[in-house]
């Protein structure tokens, strides 16, 4: 799979608003067939920051993904609200799946 991370400034003025102003985005992301998943968090230390955790199937998802129609609307609608241009880790990965964190094993 492809693994994605990547963590949005948002300017304070909008900060509140980025789930609203980012739904149709991501909502078209998750209705891809090759996404696995694309979830959205709000740091607990900085209310302007979210970190968007992603993946796809694989290359090809991946592509698709960044060639998609709703994609290339997102590089131009979302831009405007932003503080600095999002900082990403990618990374390809083995597997589809969440592994179990192990060393916080749970009876």
């Amino acid at each position: 799979m492809i693994f994605i991370t990547a963590r949005f400034a948002v300017k304070p003025e909008h900060a509140d608003r980025w789930p609203e102003l980012s739904r149709e985005f991501t909502e078209a992301t998750r209705a891809e067939p090759g996404c696995l998943w694309f979830d959205w968090s709000r740091s607990l230390d900085d209310p302007t920051e979210y970190v968007l955790v992603e993946a796809f199937r694989d290359g090809d998802a991946g592509g698709a993904h960044v060639n998609s129609p709703h994609f290339k609307a997102a590089q131009e609608t979302l831009p405007p609200y932003l503080a600095a241009t999002p900082r990403i880790v990618n990374v390809e990965a083995p597997g589809t799946e969440w592994s179990l964190l192990g060393e916080m094993a749970v009876d």
